[in-house]
């Protein structure tokens, strides 16, 4: 049976202010009221599979999961990556898992953040591979292009072997407009969507062949794997030694079992903001709007709103984008240049590119809401049954006003309930924590002063609830 390897690991801000390094696209809601993750894996409801196989980043591990758990999906476990070593290390981590018992699955090689409108072409591909990867080959699936794309990489289809399988005639690189125009008129070029199936041990031998320093270092950290809950955490020496190289580089383009099945399933892989747009529903302006907007004698612009009412008046092929701590206003035609946004605020070190103002925990979240000198209050939000880290802050008191819920406050040797419209207050020093012991979300207006009120100035006594 299918066993899908779902890639959750990339950390892409091109969609910025939305998407950034600790909460990157394939977590957002954007085509849908599911997330580009959950999507992925709710597509495979047509295939018969295996429950997933999900490899993300460490720091992504804990919104994997909680996604994973609201939307009641399966999966076969959550492969934690210490540091991004690109998709061939990735996928032979996946392959040496998955045949650790020589049970040897078809993988189906998934990225958890593009976009499929068609399932049924979709699943109907996926079957049409089946025998093809049964059979020792490594398949790919091409994307049937509608336009000529200079942001994609293609596939050169060689001869046809079977009804719509063809050999891998050649990958090229990303072109030109003119000569992205030249393969749409040729015919014989699909778009390189990077999705595969192949044996778990037909991939490895491959690697093996072509490029045996990465398949030593991924072995090397999968032999001792720490399991933690649905977690498998890697050695993480040995796979930080791992050479960093893209399957289609480490072996697609080198072996002569590649084969190539055309999909046309209205694929995107939501690149950039105007790809974003390309694929949303306008109204008969070419207008799409999302959140607290309203738009007047405006056409062809994106404008979303996360926060609060954004007003647009006779624009035209804009990108409106807020967030809680940011604004994005770009030409719909400029928006590769976001990226040299994000340079500037890793140049500058601020922190928008990296993390969102409300920051999700394995307990719950945390949103800075006012912010001066001396002083900072955050709206924070424990789940039912969870609890922080027991911890110290040398620099800092707190004061707790619960709004809703009830709160249970751990105070150096002493525990005690805090109601509804109650408060406590921590002094600088004193070991604390906090935990939400009934059914209902525990909410809490934190208020804290003190010279320095940074993430930093914490000393964790115990892990549970991972803290913050």
């Amino acid at each position: 049976m299918i066993l899908p390897v779902i890639m959750a690991g990339g950390s892409g801000t091109r969609l910025w202010p939305l998407s950034r390094t600790l909460y990157p696209k394939q977590f957002l809601s954007l085509t849908s009221e599911s997330t580009m993750l959950q999507d992925t894996l709710q597509r495979l409801e047509k295939v018969e599979h295996q429950p997933p196989f999900i490899i993300c980043n460490e720091s992504h591990r804990f919104i994997v999961a909680e996604q994973l758990r609201k939307a009641n999906l399966k999966h076969s476990g959550i492969l934690l990556e210490p540091v991004g070593r690109n998709t061939a290390p990735a996928v032979a981590l996946a392959a040496l898992y998955a045949n650790r018992n020589n049970n040897d699955p078809l993988l189906l090689v998934l990225a958890a953040d593009h976009v499929i409108n068609n399932t049924d072409a979709f699943a109907e591909s996926i079957k049409n591979a089946i025998h093809l990867a049964n059979n020792n080959h490594l398949v790919t699936f091409g994307i049937v292009p509608d336009k000529p794309e200079v942001g994609y990489g293609y596939i050169k289809k060689g001869n046809e072997i079977s009804s719509n399988a063809y050999q891998v005639d050649a990958f090229v690189e990303k072109p030109n407009l003119d000569k992205a125009q030249h393969y749409i008129e040729d015919g014989h070029y699909l778009w390189n969507s990077g999705m595969f199936m192949f044996k778990a041990s037909v991939f490895l031998k491959e690697l093996e062949k072509f490029r045996p320093d990465i398949l030593s270092a991924c072995k090397a950290s999968l032999e001792m794997p720490e399991t933690d809950l649905d977690f498998i955490r890697l050695h993480q020496d040995n796979f930080r030694n791992c050479p960093d190289d893209s399957i289609d580089y480490a072996v697609m383009e080198k072996t002569d079992s590649a084969i190539v099945i055309p999909l046309d399933a209205n694929w995107s892989d939501v690149g950039s903001w105007s790809s974003l747009w390309d694929i949303s529903n306008k109204d008969s302006s070419g207008n799409f709007v999302r959140g607290d907007v309203i738009i007047d004698s405006s056409s062809r612009s994106y404008v979303y709103s996360q926060h609060r009412l954004v007003a647009a008046v006779g624009v035209e092929d804009l990108i409106i984008v807020e967030t809680k701590d940011a604004l994005l206003v770009a030409q719909r035609d400029q928006v590769q240049k976001v990226k040299n946004i994000v340079s500037k605020l890793k140049q500058a070190e601020r922190s928008e590119h990296i993390q969102h103002r409300e920051v999700f925990r394995p307990w719950g979240s945390h949103d800075t809401i006012a912010e001066g000198d001396r002083y900072q209050v955050k709206h924070v939000v424990i789940k039912p049954g969870q609890k922080t880290a027991i911890q110290v802050h040398h620099h800092r008191a707190e004061h707790w006003v619960v709004v809703s819920g009830t709160a249970k406050v751990y105070y150096d040797e002493k525990t005690y309930l805090v109601a509804e419209n109650e408060s406590t207050f921590i002094p600088i020093g004193v070991a604390h924590a906090i935990e939400n012991p009934g059914k209902i979300p525990l909410e809490i207006i934190e208020v804290r002063s003190g010279v320095y009120l940074e993430e930093d100035d914490v000393i964790r006594i115990s892990s549970s609830g991972a803290g913050y």
